[in-house]
């Protein structure tokens, strides 16, 4: 597979800037959203109260995300794109304003799940609109732009939050999310010049949407819990329902992933899982910070940046592997790095180890990172064109819901791995790497299947 052989260059995708700033933009003030409640909660519930309801803000927000990136070809087909942009950052925006006003923790959790919404709709449409907004030999550049707003929502999150919260005005960055949004949206009707909406509307997948939702609930509850006996029963309960929505996708006429993944021999399948695979990895960042300040004796922001490192070699590595031609090599190369780096970083890990192998953790994350990002872009653009006729909007916005159920199901199996080593945070982090080393293995299976 040489997907991407008559590659545009990143003057060419300049030529369509407004188009690339409103794809981009929405799928950032997401990625933004996602980390920048974690730096603001702590103080948040100092004034409004509400600890006992802390870790659901993310639940709320997450299984709201999911809903809407499976929603994106309804929106398209009633509103087109330029309706659905709207209706998404006009959605974005009223979180944030009632997350920017919220006067306690249930109020919060209103907003969160709009949020989630909005961002999830944003998040979908991104991925989708690369197929009709973009020339095809743009989609492999545009596919890199968009997957890197995620590694910049990692570093731009926590600092919006952090400064916020640090100044004692939490709900500012809630603000500045809304105006963000609004100012986007002031964008789209020069962006998309028409031609996004779908001749028919799809049906709306009732039971698989019922049976995602179950499973990103039950996930996204294991991740938040203590109890590792209840965490793995959880655990396998998404499974199971995940199952479940496999089996009735493959037998209904209403369907969130293009019909062509359940055919025999299909590639998409394994494309699909490779993403899957290589987005869930990106949940060892979460407990980064634990391991740097506890294990490495750093300061909170030094910490901070740490865990940075590998959505720093995400973002920078796309940007650099939407250039290739060849990409065989590069899909083989994602989870062989990423494995690598998880493996070599659980070695790493010691009882208060001296600075210069503290300071190594940030090469070897970054060279994990890389390895997400050779990746990535190639295997969006392989899922939007081994899929038949007809079908590649549909594959284009299946990619952003593989994104986000990767990111619930990597957080619950992140925090099960954590879990496992028991008082000790050595044990808990190479629990950690080394699961994830394993993890991101697999995808080198995938990945022969895939190309």
């Amino acid at each position: 597979m040489n997907i991407g052989q008559d590659v545009g260059s990143w003057r060419e995708l300049g030529r369509h800037s407004s188009t690339a700033s409103v794809l981009a933009g929405g799928v950032l003030v997401g990625a933004i959203t996602i980390y920048v409640a974690a730096s603001l909660l702590p103080t948040a519930i100092e004034e409004i109260g509400g600890r006992s309801l802390y870790a659901w803000t993310m639940t709320a927000f997450l299984v709201a995300q999911i809903v809407a990136t499976m929603m994106v070809g309804q929106a398209l087909s009633r509103f087109g794109g330029k309706g659905s942009y709207l209706v998404g950052f006009g959605v974005f925006a009223a979180g944030s304003v009632v997350c920017a006003a919220s006067p306690s923790m249930p109020v919060l959790l209103l907003g969160r799940g709009t949020q989630g919404l909005g961002a999830g709709l944003l998040t979908g449409l991104g991925f989708a609109l690369i197929h009709s907004s973009l020339p095809p030999r743009l989609w492999s550049r545009g596919s890199a732009l968009i997957s890197a707003m995620f590694g910049v929502g990692n570093f731009v999150g926590p600092a919006l939050g952090g400064f916020s919260a640090q100044f004692g005005s939490w709900r500012s960055a809630f603000a500045v999310l809304a105006v963000v949004a609004a100012a986007l949206a002031v964008f789209v009707p020069r962006a998309l010049r028409g031609g996004e909406r779908p001749a028919q509307a799809p049906p709306v997948p009732v039971v698989s949407l019922a049976l995602i939702v179950g499973a990103a609930g039950a996930v996204s509850v294991a991740g938040i819990l203590s109890d590792t006996l209840a965490m793995a029963a959880l655990i396998a309960a998404g499974l199971v329902l995940v199952s479940a929505f496999l089996v009735t996708e493959n037998r209904s006429a209403a369907s969130v992933l293009p019909a062509s993944v359940y055919r025999r021999g299909s590639r998409s399948r394994w494309i699909y899982l490779t993403i899957m695979v290589l987005a869930s990895g990106v949940a060892v960042e979460t407990f980064l910070p634990l391991f740097g300040q506890r294990l490495g004796g750093l300061p909170p922001a030094a910490a901070g940046f740490f865990a940075a490192a590998l959505s720093l070699g995400w973002s920078v590595s796309q940007l650099v592997s939407a250039s290739a031609g060849k990409t065989r090599r590069l899909v083989f190369a994602g989870p062989a790095c990423l494995a690598i780096g998880f493996a070599v970083l659980g070695l790493l890990q010691t009882e208060q180890p001296p600075l210069p192998v503290v300071l190594a953790w940030l090469p070897v994350l970054f060279f994990g990172g890389t390895g997400i990002g050779l990746a990535m872009p190639h295997l969006s653009v392989a899922a939007m064109t081994s899929a038949p006729d007809g079908e590649g909007g549909q594959a284009a916005a299946a990619i952003a819901t593989v994104l986000t159920m990767s990111t619930a199901f990597g957080a619950a199996v992140a925090g099960l791995l954590v879990n496992l080593g028991g008082a000790s945070v050595v044990m808990s982090a190479r629990w950690l790497l080394f699961g994830f080393a394993a993890i991101s293995a697999l995808g080198l299976l995938t990945a022969r299947r895939a190309v």
